[in-house]
């Protein structure tokens, strides 16, 4: 069976799970230690010894909660702030004021960094925002006043809680990143993949049947021929290539900005936009009869002048087809100049009779008037037709590269008629 690369679930906060669980059972043990070194000194030491216990078997039996984001529920959290809170009111129940005041540790001492900790690594920077004031005030009213001391150790663990939440924000974000780039670069593959294959199978049947379809003759000829141009089709599809968009997101924390856009074609004229490559506009018109020769850099030109130049190539075109027969060759050429497009498209059809355009524009057939040179007239450039009895016909368009194209001149459509 044939294997295929997949993007599995990447986690690079699950570390941190692993060091918040070893966190939380180092911090129980410490604080039972600073309790055992202070016994004596405990007004109430058996309602200290009862916290422990609970917190004892509290953070043993939670150790699977803290392992991975998805076991750790807000349920979860807030039952674990309340452990760490209670346990710091019930400090001056068990302690005696002296040592209070002089800055004593409370019953869970530094255990409940471990539960703001697990705010901040299941829902960032806000959580950790909020269990730590929740903290500092527990803290306060243990102390019964705003000691340098406790302040100190209040603004500690608000500062360290609140970067270890926006740390994770960020790696979850690099996360989401890196798995659409793997997710891309598997689809590229894959692509390129597919076009191997196709090109090895699919694309030499085609050419061979066109060959032999040419030798043979009658409707074998018109079957090579069909083949041909969906062979150029077929290749022209394969070399451009399909690579999936990423999931539509406006939310710069996802990792990236991610729009949906719209192809070349789709644009509003009026809308600002990227230039359009007018070398994709002129691909489709490529087929068995007709040769598209470009530059292998693109052509760039603004979306809306493009899309004037193609229809005028395919205004051509059309003239090709309907006046030198379906038989006839044609082959357009691309030629990008520093301050100029120009696009020549020649056939090799019996060319057109002096005055034959004169007298079309009389009988209002208005094809090469409107359709071509219209087109190219509105957006600053020019069309000129080139024509000898027997020999052809060459009609040669010059565009500027500073053309907008934003004049609707495609309005006139093919409706005026070809000639």
């Amino acid at each position: 069976m044939a294997r295929r690369e997949r993007v599995m679930r990447m986690s690079v906060e699950q570390p941190l799970w692993r060091a918040l669980t070893a966190y939380r059972v180092l911090t129980m043990v410490y604080a039972i230690g600073l309790f055992t070194t202070a016994y004596e000194h405990f007004t109430r030491p058996w309602l200290a010894i009862g916290y422990y216990v609970v917190l004892v078997a509290w953070t043993l039996a939670t150790l699977p909660r803290v392992a991975n984001a998805a076991a750790c529920t807000k349920r979860f959290l807030t039952l674990d702030l309340t452990v760490a809170l209670t346990g710091i009111l019930l400090t001056p129940l068990a302690d005696t004021h002296e040592r209070i005041t002089a800055g004593g540790p409370t019953l869970p001492s530094i255990w409940t960094a471990g539960s703001v900790l697990a705010f901040a690594i299941k829902g960032g920077w806000r959580w950790a925002a909020v269990a730590s004031t929740l903290v500092a005030a527990a803290n306060l009213v243990e102390r019964g006043s705003p000691a340098r001391d406790t302040v100190h150790n209040v603004m500690l663990v608000w500062v360290a809680a609140i970067a270890i939440g926006y740390v994770v924000e960020v790696a979850r974000a690099s996360e989401r990143t890196l798995a659409r780039a793997l997710e891309i670069e598997a689809a590229t593959r894959e692509r390129e993949r597919l076009a191997r294959d196709i090109h090895d199978s699919v694309l030499q049947v085609l050419a061979m049947v066109q060959r032999r379809g040419a030798v043979l003759g009658g409707e074998a000829a018109e079957l090579g021929r069909m083949a041909g141009e969906q062979e150029i089709a077929l290749r022209t599809l394969v070399s451009g290539g399909l690579v999936p968009v990423s999931r539509v997101s406006e939310d710069a924390a996802d990792g990236a900005v991610v729009r949906a856009v719209d192809e070349p074609g789709d644009h509003d004229p009026d809308a600002p936009d990227a230039p359009a490559d007018l070398r994709a506009l002129l691909a489709p018109y490529a087929g068995a009869r007709v040769s598209l020769a470009e530059p292998g850099a693109p052509v760039e030109l603004a979306p809306a002048a493009a899309r004037e130049v193609a229809a005028a190539v395919g205004a051509a075109l059309d003239n090709v087809r309907a006046h030198a027969g379906e038989h006839a060759r044609a082959w357009i050429l691309v030629e990008d100049e520093p301050d100029e497009v120009i696009v020549t498209v020649r056939d090799d059809g019996p060319g057109i009779p002096e005055g034959r355009l004169a007298q079309a524009e009389g009988e209002g057939r208005m094809g090469v008037a409107l359709s071509i040179r219209g087109r190219l007239r509105d957006l600053g450039g020019s069309a000129e037709l080139i024509s000898v009895p027997g020999q052809g016909t060459e009609v040669e368009l010059k565009v500027p590269k500073d053309a907008t194209g934003v004049t609707h001149a495609h309005v006139r459509g093919k409706a005026a008629g070809h000639d």
